[in-house]
């Protein structure tokens, strides 16, 4: 099997420590151990790495999109200071109630991706911690997703179980999702 030509990874729960109060400033974004250079493994890999996340607390009004971008440079610099490329960003900052075609589980972000970086869905994967992330990767038309048990992975599998849906994988966490994706070489 191939390696995919590109990851995309949602960020609250598998990048960074999540919080049920939302991550709102610099000082509360907690990289989770091994997250980072997960994602340098994947990219020096020569797979593009799209981080794919909804940051509705911008329209709640509870950060600034000015420190959103401040997170989101962070997180980018932290990648790169390890020899690694996060090649894009996309984040809804749409509340539940504003009905958008972006928040995740809708596949809005992953589409928009697709549109602006040329990218063949069928070899590509979705990461994540949550079912919006799994059935955002599903919608979008994503070659597989992988589950992880950071986060909200628990409530996930079970909440996907339930929906009759399931990821292609569950992983421990980041690293381990970055093992079984670069595995896929020697399968």
């Amino acid at each position: 099997m191939l390696l995919p030509d590109t990851i995309f990874i949602d960020r609250d729960g598998v990048i960074n420590q999540d919080s049920p109060h939302y991550i709102k400033s610099r000082e509360e974004f907690f990289p989770l151990p091994g997250s980072i250079e997960a994602i340098t493994r994947l990219s020096q890999a020569g797979i593009r790495v799209i981080v794919i996340t909804n940051q509705s607390a911008v329209n709640r009004g509870m950060m600034s999109l000015a420190e959103l971008q401040a997170i989101h440079q962070n997180l980018r610099a932290a990648v790169s200071d390890q020899g690694g490329r996060i090649t894009d960003i996309f984040f809804c900052p749409h509340r539940p109630d504003e009905h958008c075609a972006c928040r995740k589980p809708k596949p809005g972000l992953i589409l928009a991706a697709c549109q602006r970086h040329g990218i063949d869905l069928s070899h590509a994967v979705m990461i994540g911690d949550s079912a919006k992330d799994i059935l955002a990767g599903q919608a979008a038309g994503c070659g597989r997703t992988v589950l992880v048990q950071t986060g909200n992975g628990q409530s996930a599998l079970q909440a996907l179980d339930q929906a009759g849906q399931v990821p292609d994988h569950v992983a421990v966490d980041l690293a381990a999702a970055a093992d079984w994706i670069l595995d896929q070489r020697h399968g």
